[in-house]
């Protein structure tokens, strides 16, 4: 990422990665802010200007640090070094989070969450599992501040707890000779790759997530899989059925061997379809009224019929396909 613009609260700079990311884009722009959390210039955009506005950076402190009880793959959602994302899946979750202002912020004050991390890892009297990845993709994120591996081989002196995050990233290179110590868990993302052509914008393709997925399993971290979200678009069954066999036939032994995934189908809102249909006016419509019902104020999920039918058909076909795996839930 080469941003021309960086938005930055004062007191950042305070701090060595904030002082280590001026130097690194120092022939940037750097305009003062208050708050990250409101820039009004970027906040009273249009919504055509959505795509433009993911170029930029924001550098902050983050203030919340409240742990959030899980129970699908973690124990908590832990807010951690970034939030939002510069890719553009029309889909995103974050988009009902931050609307239109879902466009990447870096946190500076990692020694301060890192520690509360550990200190919790370690008064707990039994292995606690914290994502921390729930808010951005920080295999994204570490391409601009090292956060994760930083991370990584902190936490990996821990003799307690493990991390994880979900990704549709391939830049794992970094992260391959650390002393991660296993308690580290990376899942990969995963679509056909005609969904993540016309879905998933600024992504990582297909044959390179699960490139990425076999080498960190041969460096010894725990992986898994999400197939999600799962986007029932026409000729679905025969795009994801290919996509199985793809997995399949590519997949190390290894990865395949205790291979745990999750399967989530899309829930899509309002506030999604007002800014694809400016961001994005000639891009694929994800709402299908024939599908879909609504689920709470603005949101849609695919009508529970329809749905019912899709899980069968993912639960036969990784049975088929990926038997020795573990479907660990479908949302």
């Amino acid at each position: 990422m080469n941003p021309k613009i960086i938005y930055y609260e004062e007191e950042s700079l305070h701090y060595e990665l904030g002082k280590t990311l001026f130097e690194k884009f120092k022939s940037a722009e750097w305009i003062k802010i208050d708050n990250h959390n409101n820039i009004p210039e970027l906040r009273n955009n249009p919504n055509c200007e959505f795509a433009r506005m993911k170029q930029n950076l924001v550098i902050g402190i983050r203030k919340t640090h409240k742990y959030v009880p899980n129970s699908k793959t973690s124990d908590f959602l832990v807010p951690y070094t970034s939030s939002g994302c510069s890719a553009m899946c029309l889909y995103c979750y974050l988009v009902c989070n931050y609307n239109k202002c879902s466009y990447l912020r870096l946190f500076v004050n990692r020694e301060q969450m890192l520690a509360k991390l550990i200190k919790t890892a370690k008064k707990s009297e039994t292995d606690l599992t914290f994502e921390i990845g729930s808010n951005s993709d920080l295999i994204l994120e570490n391409t601009i501040t090292g956060n994760l591996e930083w991370t990584i081989e902190q936490f990996g002196e821990n003799e307690k707890g493990y991390i994880t995050l979900p990704t549709k990233f391939d830049m794992v290179e970094p992260l391959l000779p650390l002393k991660h110590k296993g308690r580290t868990i990376i899942r990969m993302s995963v679509n056909p790759q005609d969904i993540i052509n016309k879905v998933e914008f600024g992504t990582a393709s297909l044959t390179k997530r699960i490139q990425a997925l076999n080498r960190l399993k041969e460096a010894g971290y725990q992986v898994g899989i999400l197939v999600a979200p799962i986007v029932l678009i026409e000729n679905w069954e025969t795009l994801y059925r290919e996509l199985f066999t793809i997995l399949s036939d590519t997949l190390s032994e290894k990865v395949k061997k205790d291979l745990l995934i999750e399967i989530i189908f899309m829930t899509y809102s309002y506030i999604h379809r007002m800014i694809n249909q400016d961001a994005f006016p000639n891009a694929l419509d994800l709402y299908d009224k024939e599908l879909m019902t609504g689920r709470g104020r603005g949101r849609y999920c695919y009508k529970n019929p329809i749905r019912n039918t899709g899980e069968e058909f993912f639960r036969a076909e990784i049975q088929q396909k990926l038997p020795e795996s573990k479907i660990m839930y479908i949302v």
